[in-house]
């Protein structure tokens, strides 16, 4: 398959910006899920002795809002456009993160915990839609995955600020804080513009085009604009989210959303330190292994965006995933060998499993399941499909999450950890057999293979290529053709 033009530096430094304004709302994502990991060490200091059930809902209420605001993000951003979606999306980040910080009561900040989600769920789903609606194919997967990298940062800083809070214990600090990136997101916004594909599918083609001026060369900009046409009025292709054409891509996308966290991601995330000092650890120990985790996580995420428009999304995905069942194998074992009471050796052991694990994730399962629901959905309902699998991601997160000191206490450290290693080594077999690469095929030619049935199987073989490139009526060259669902009437 041949390149598109890459256009010039000014292109490129344009979409760098957009894409890097525009990932706040991933920083923030992983900023307020990874922050609660250290202040549940200090919530008793105001709150009283909290049992392990209060620990897990002030934990997993974020993850209930985040699904809530997942499912209503595609639909608002599809019917309004994706900047006004972002800006507010960044408004209810500062609301929920200043109540939070000034919580009178236990219940209050549960509540605000919740609000929080809201905006969690909608930053995780417009986000990786909006920068994919900026760039061209070849530089797609890195792009995309600036959210993931915002994510792990996020998530870096956090357990940064749990560990420079630790000694003074405010917890109120902890959460406080997230208000100046929500800030920064929302002046920033105000400057970019809306998606060039959203502004062409409702009508407004000359705004479309300006937009895309920023972020392409001359000789790309017809062809984008042609391909947008083309699927928004090709009415007797724009499959609904129940055709049958459909359903796999839909199942792989639910199918890898429930596997990204099942796997036990977000226990590691929010419950490490928790588990560490429970385990023996001191909390200044708990909290700094926990950074460890956090750089680990983000020195790989770079790794992985270097890798994903090279090596593609399938190995990573496939190495990454065989990487976390070793990890999780490594931590059971510590538990098991150790006792419930790790000290010396056993407690590197099982710091090291987590740092394997960790890593493994974020090379693999964690920017290429973000990726792969922004390019495997067709135009007419790229929104509403990615809420779908990002609803299910955030729902399978908070089952997982609002189990799992419980999980703990019933069947210890080594029961827990062995099930998340039999876990991925399931989901590794699946990703075997259905996940399918996209790299280097446009939006346009991944929705060719999805209206022809081939998303779930063909589309990972070496022929997908050759068949896209066979059967699309785009122009050789088009850039990334991504879309909304606002004009098609199709979308639900």
């Amino acid at each position: 398959m041949s390149r598109e033009p890459v256009g010039t530096t000014a292109h490129r430094r344009a979409l760098i910006m957009a894409s890097a304004i525009t990932a706040l709302g991933g920083l923030l994502f992983g900023y307020d899920t990874g922050v609660v990991s250290g202040a549940l060490l200090f919530l008793q200091d105001s709150f009283g002795k909290l049992s392990s059930f209060d620990k897990e809902l002030v934990t997993s209420l974020l993850l209930v809002g985040a699904a809530t605001g997942a499912l209503g993000a595609g639909r608002l951003a599809d019917r309004v456009g994706r900047r006004p979606t972002i800006l507010v999306t960044a408004l209810v980040f500062i609301a929920g993160v200043l109540g939070a910080a000034f919580a009178p009561a236990f219940w209050f900040l549960v509540c605000m915990r919740f609000v929080i989600g809201l905006a969690v769920g909608s930053a995780s789903m417009t986000v990786p839609l909006f920068i994919g609606e900026l760039s061209p194919p070849r530089y797609r997967g890195a792009f995309v995955s600036f959210n993931q990298l915002a994510i792990t940062s996020g998530i870096l800083v956090s357990y940064l600020v749990d560990y420079g809070l630790s000694s003074s214990q405010n917890w109120r600090l902890m959460f406080g804080l997230a208000a100046i990136p929500a800030a920064l997101l929302f002046v920033g916004t105000l400057f970019q513009p809306e998606s060039p594909h959203w502004l062409i599918a409702t009508g407004r083609e000359d705004e479309g085009r300006t937009v895309l001026q920023r972020f392409r060369s001359d000789e790309e900009i017809d062809a984008e604009v042609a391909d947008v046409h083309r699927i928004s009025r090709d009415e007797r292709r724009a499959p609904l989210l129940g055709d049958p054409t459909l359903r796999a891509v839909l199942v792989l996308g639910v199918t890898l959303a429930v596997l990204q966290q099942v796997t036990g991601i977000n226990t590691v995330i929010y419950y490490a330190p928790t588990l560490l000092h429970g385990a023996g650890l001191g909390s200044g120990a708990s909290l700094l292994a926990n950074v460890v985790n956090g750089g680990v996580n983000v020195g790989m995420t770079i790794v992985a965006i270097w890798l994903l428009d090279r090596a593609g999304r399938r190995p990573l995905l496939l190495t990454g995933t065989a990487g976390m069942v070793v990890g999780m194998l490594v931590v059971a074992l510590s538990f098991t060998t150790g006792g419930s009471n790790l000290h010396g050796a056993y407690a590197l052991m099982a710091v090291a499993g987590l740092l394997i694990y960790t890593g493994s994730f974020a090379i693999g399962l964690g920017p290429v399941f973000w990726l792969l629901i922004a390019e495997i959905y067709p135009q007419q309902v790229r929104g509403p499909a990615m809420s779908i699998a990002t609803l299910a991601n955030w729902a399978a997160n908070f089952v997982v999450t609002i189990s799992f000191l419980t999980l703990l206490d019933a069947i210890g450290g080594q029961g827990v950890f062995f099930l998340f290693a039999f876990l991925s080594l399931v989901g590794l077999a699946y990703m075997v057999k259905r996940v399918p690469e996209t790299k280097d095929l446009s939006l346009a030619e991944i929705q060719v293979e999805v209206e022809h049935g081939r998303a779930a199987g063909a589309l990972g073989s070496a022929t997908a290529s050759t068949t896209a490139k066979s059967t699309t009526t785009a122009p050789t060259g088009t850039a990334a053709t991504t879309g909304t669902t606002a004009t098609t009437g199709n979308a639900g």
